[in-house]
């Protein structure tokens, strides 16, 4: 007998091995590739060989039974052709790390308890109406739910996994970012008990392990997780719902570079389930496909009990400047509200979406600036360890106290981060207590729950954070949002930069004013006639998509093509411009009309972890003739044995830097 291998490595491709014995596909196996050994899925097996093809044997089954089930094999084969990922890989990314039968055989099932339902709160008109959407459904089915912030998209959510669990299906509920599983976790834990699980990437290789076998058991067949948890070994899926759909961070950055979000879609409409797409800022894609009727769009206008959504000013900065004669951190409008929260006893929330103290450290004299030796990006410093660090590839130095190029000591920290902001706020309000949110303050899972309790509890005044304090959470005491630089996110060269800017503002706004008392938000931009902060400003995202979609079909970008990026690394740059010119020659010489083709050029962020990085984009009116230009250079790099570490290719990319 015969196998067909796909190993888990990047490579496209598979191997024939000889077996010994049956296996269920895809088990897993060893394999020696080259002069090492590697693990492989079983993805075929025949019982011939190609003629005149020398085969090695198999070194070791690791499963005679497989561990990944049917229909995940086939989700996962679906995301090795749409995304030209290699198929092991893939298959690797469906199973918790270093699982074995061993852990199957020796886990202790207890019983499964019957499942608490708590009488549920009354639903509005536009909740019933939602829900009813979503229970009529009959067999595949997406759903966009466009709801504003604080429109009681949740309890739709809970209603949604009672309904398929009283017709005995599974309810899969994907989040964008770990930070926001504790909050659904308590909230589905409430309704259903037990009959729930985790998995993302902050659980111990043994929780992760444990809450997998539970799942694959039939023991918890309601899951909560992050992108990973797309391969949950579910069965009889009757529900899937997306989160915060719009979110970046469903896009996974290396490989196998696939969109949680619609390869739940994927997942839904093989198992004949209804899949519930949710936001108060769609994605351009997913709006645009619910215009053309591909989905159905229902809305959720008002929040519960009419409460009023919060009322947005922008300060222009510039103004602020005139009047002050020096730039600051804080509008005096700001300022003053921030006092009036804390006079009143509430609470209110900072956005910065740039953590750190200073954002670089500029020489006045010749303008050097300290940037990291092996990115090309400045460093950001940090008091709290008194070092400029990369926040890329993660490398510190000492800041120094003169200038590496004129020896001058002219040295100016420049721009603000939250760790400075945190600092400016007990300086201003030293009776406030002040709590900061970000990645340096927030490593674990528990410190993101206890920061999080604090503010719900009262014991915060104020927290400053990045966007992992920005969406999906409820502060009832909250009634004030201040953000800072707002401008910064709108200069990025990426075509998608308005969209997530008025994604961002407008989910922050939406943690402002949750409970009783109305909401206030105050933006300071030193471009306030911004389209974007306008439309953000009067909560109107359906006129935000209009002006937006306009730009996307003039410049030919999503959702009007469908777009590939391909990525060059090289250890020089002149090795990455070359190979990048191969690419883009090749590519010219087998395109037809309907593709067009950007660069090659140096990427934004050309220099990454010492490695030199060249892009081309790739613009298609089909995913057809995108598809063959995909595959014919795929090919062609193999012939010339161009390693596929080398050439990323991205389908459907996100992020452009």
């Amino acid at each position: 007998m015969f196998a067909e291998v796909a190993p888990c490595l990047p490579v496209t491709r598979t191997f024939i091995y000889e077996i010994s014995g049956s296996v269920e596909l895809p088990a897993r196996v060893t394999i020696p590739f080259g002069k090492r050994e590697v693990q492989g899925f079983v993805v075929g097996l025949r019982n011939e060989a190609p003629p005149g093809l020398t085969v090695r044997p198999v070194t070791e089954v690791l499963d005679s039974e497989t561990l990944v089930r049917p229909d995940v094999l086939e989700l996962c084969r679906w995301i090795a052709r749409y995304y030209m990922a290699p198929l092991g890989e893939v298959l690797k990314g469906a199973l918790p790390p270093a699982i074995t039968r061993k852990h199957l055989d020796s886990f202790d099932s207890a019983p499964l308890r019957p499942e608490i339902v708590r009488s549920p709160v009354e639903l509005t008109p536009d909740q019933q109406r939602a829900f009813d959407a979503i229970a009529k459904s009959d067999g595949f089915r997406t759903i966009l739910l466009h709801g504003v912030t604080g429109s009681g998209k949740t309890e739709i959510y809970l209603r949604a996994v009672e309904h398929v669990r009283r017709q005995g299906k599974t309810a899969l509920i994907l989040a964008p970012e770990i930070g926001l599983t504790p909050q659904l976790r308590t909230r589905f834990a409430e309704r259903f008990g037990p009959a729930l699980a985790m998995l993302h990437s902050a659980l111990t290789r043994k929780q992760r392990i444990e809450e997998w076998i539970r799942i694959y058991r039939g023991l918890a067949p309601i899951v909560i997780g992050t992108r990973s948890a797309l391969f949950a070994p579910l069965a009889n899926i009757g529900v899937i719902i997306v989160d915060e759909e719009h979110e970046s961070s469903y896009k996974q950055d290396d490989m196998p570079r696939y969109h949680a979000r619609d390869s739940a879609i994927v997942r839904a409409q093989k198992a004949g389930a209804v899949v519930v797409l949710g936001s108060a800022t769609p994605s351009m894609e997913s709006f645009r496909n619910a215009e053309l009727g591909r989905y159905e769009c229902v809305r959720l206008p008002e929040r519960v009990e009419k409460r009023p959504l919060p009322a947005v000013e922008i300060v222009n900065m510039r103004e602020e400047y005139a009047r002050v004669g020096k730039q600051t951190v804080f509008s005096q409008r700001l300022i003053g509200a921030i006092e009036e929260r804390l006079g009143r006893g509430e609470q209110t929330i900072i956005l910065l979406n740039r953590r750190g103290y200073s954002a670089f450290l500029l020489c006045r004299r010749c303008g050097y600036s300290f940037e990291c030796r092996d990115c090309s990006v400045s460093m950001t410093y940090h008091q709290s360890i008194r070092r400029l660090l990369c926040h890329y590839c993660g490398l510190t130095r000492k800041p120094g106290s003169e200038c590496p190029e004129c020896s001058s000591e002219y040295l100016h920290y420049v721009g603000e981060g939250t760790e400075q902001v945190e600092s400016h706020l007990n300086g201003m309000f030293p009776q406030a207590r002040v709590s900061r949110i970000d990645r340096d303050t927030m490593r674990k899972v528990r410190d993101f729950d206890r920061a999080l309790g604090d503010l719900r509890s009262g014991k915060t005044d104020i927290v400053v954070g990045t966007q992992m304090i920005a969406k999906g959470h409820d502060f009832p005491g909250v009634t004030l949002v201040g953000v800072l630089a707002a401008d910064a996110a709108l200069s990025l060269p990426d075509f998608r930069a308005a969209e997530r800017t008025f994604q961002l503002l407008t989910q922050v706004a939406g943690r402002s004013g949750r409970g009783d008392t109305p909401g206030e938000v105050v933006i300071q931009s030193y471009f306030p006639d911004h389209y974007t902060f306008r439309l953000v400003a009067t909560h109107r995202f359906e006129e935000f998509y209009a002006r937006e979609v306009h730009f996307r079909r003039t410049m030919f970008y999503p959702p009007f093509t469908v777009l590939a990026g391909i990525m060059v690394l090289e250890s020089s740059r002149e090795r990455a411009a070359g190979l990048a010119r191969e690419v883009g020659d090749f590519l010219d010489g087998i395109r037809d009309r309907s593709i067009r083709i950007l660069g090659p050029a140096p990427a934004p962020l050309e220099k990454l972890n010492r490695t030199y990085r060249h892009q081309l984009l790739i613009k298609s009116a089909s995913r057809e003739p995108l598809r063959r230009a995909l595959t014919a250079l795929q090919t062609h790099l193999s012939e010339r044995k161009v390693s596929p570490t080398k050439v990323l290719i991205d389908v459907d990319p996100i992020s452009l830097l």
